[in-house]
């Protein structure tokens, strides 16, 4: 059987189309790149100046924190606090932008769930002062009360957490016992 003789035809190359540039997403921001937003926040006295503040309770405004994080830009009145609560698995900071501040934290990591009363142990109790100016940052798992103790000045700080929050745990506490009363979401508070 004779060869068969195939005539090759003339092949354009296709015009080569690169992949579609890929956008690496942002890094979550750190704690203490967290703490530095909250810090230069504090410092725009123009946006502290423009918060409206209650003489009966707290107010908020929500900001736009830095890598997709949450923040808040908070007036205590004199007197207030939050109460005994954690961020869930989130880390974050805050500075006080106007007068002062002062943390009540606990040295301990909570279970996360399935309790509603612990008794602590001693020597977990730790509490610091936050001048304006001043600010710290936290690690996930995180549990504390901030109060403004004064009784006739009110404090405005900055506060960013990320992830954002997922849900808030309210706690209770009379001497070492701690009780979990009440678990807030994002709709609570927004």
């Amino acid at each position: 059987m004779p060869a068969s003789s195939v005539t090759p035809s003339p092949v354009t190359p296709s015009p080569v189309t690169p992949p579609p540039a890929t956008t690496r997403p942002a890094a979550p921001p750190t704690a203490a790149e967290l703490l530095d937003f909250a810090r230069r926040t504090a410092a725009d006295q123009a946006l502290v100046d423009s918060l409206p503040l209650d003489p009966e309770g707290r107010t908020w405004v929500r900001l736009d924190g830095p890598g997709g994080s949450e923040a808040w830009l908070i007036g205590w009145p004199p007197g207030t606090g939050t109460g005994w609560h954690d961020h869930a698995e989130s880390f974050g900071a805050f500075a006080t932008a106007r007068g002062s501040l002062t943390e009540h934290s606990l040295a301990v990591r909570l279970p996360a769930g399935g309790w509603k009363t612990l008794e602590l142990a001693e020597g977990l109790d730790r509490s610091r002062r936050l001048d304006a100016g001043t600010g710290r940052a936290f690690g996930r798992d995180h549990l504390h009360e901030v109060l403004n103790l004064s009784p006739d000045t009110h404090a405005v700080s900055v506060h960013a957490y990320y992830p954002p929050l997922p849900l808030i745990r309210r706690f209770s506490r009379t001497g070492a016992v701690l009780r979990l009363e009440q678990v807030e979401r994002p709709e609570d508070w927004q």
